[in-house]
């Protein structure tokens, strides 16, 4: 989506009442994330799991990688625990949110996710689609910023990291769809340090 579309998002959730899991899972994400919204704008935070459940779902993955798509951000942005995500999802949905999310005691950012990038190579192929829609789904945000003019100080640290996640999930899982799908999105930024540090990136 070039420009978001929330009416243009929710048409593609169909096959969410074709899964029970998944159903639960949004329902639960919606409820926890309820209040947030995206970093650039008014729409709801849930928005951004759903198109990556979405991704998922049209990349053809199982529905505990698709509801783990869900509920990505759960450990990170909300309160829940993983024996939360366990008792209610099964452990499966609970070790793949767990392996995209963040170590909260990395204070440094770039640290952070470069230990990230370690953790999601070392969990496997499904952790690594759920990360590599993720990264699509935040490309686009992006760039959807960008083109409104409205570039933040810390985006080329954002380019940086999703440029290395590519790196990362080539080697893990080259060829993918969802992988050639950010490719595509991040070719759209050009390429190269002086072009994540320009200034309208630098903000």
């Amino acid at each position: 989506m070039d420009a978001f579309d929330i009416d243009e998002l929710m048409a593609r959730t169909d096959f969410v009442e074709r899964s029970p899991l998944t159903r639960d899972a949004l329902a639960f994400a919606a409820d926890r994330h309820a209040g947030q919204t995206r970093d650039d704008d008014a729409v709801p935070f849930v928005t951004h799991p759903v198109e990556v459940a979405c991704l998922l779902n049209e990349a053809g993955y199982s529905d505990d990688v698709v509801a783990a798509g869900v509920l990505h951000e759960v450990l990170e942005d909300t309160d829940v625990k993983r024996p939360e995500l366990a008792s209610r999802f099964g452990e499966r949905v609970a070790e793949l949110v767990t392996a995209v999310s963040d170590d909260p005691s990395i204070e440094d950012e770039a640290e952070r996710k470069a230990a990230l990038r370690r953790q999601v190579a070392a969990s496997g192929r499904e952790a690594g689609a759920i990360f590599a829609a993720e990264k699509v789904s935040k490309a686009r945000e992006l760039r959807e910023r960008i083109n409104r003019g409205e570039a933040g100080e810390g985006d080329h640290l954002k380019l940086d990291h999703y440029r290395a996640s590519l790196a990362m999930l080539d080697g893990l899982m080259p060829g993918l769809d969802l992988v050639e799908q950010l490719r595509s999105e991040l070719d759209d930024f050009g390429s190269g340090a002086s072009e994540q540090r320009r200034p309208e990136l630098a903000g």
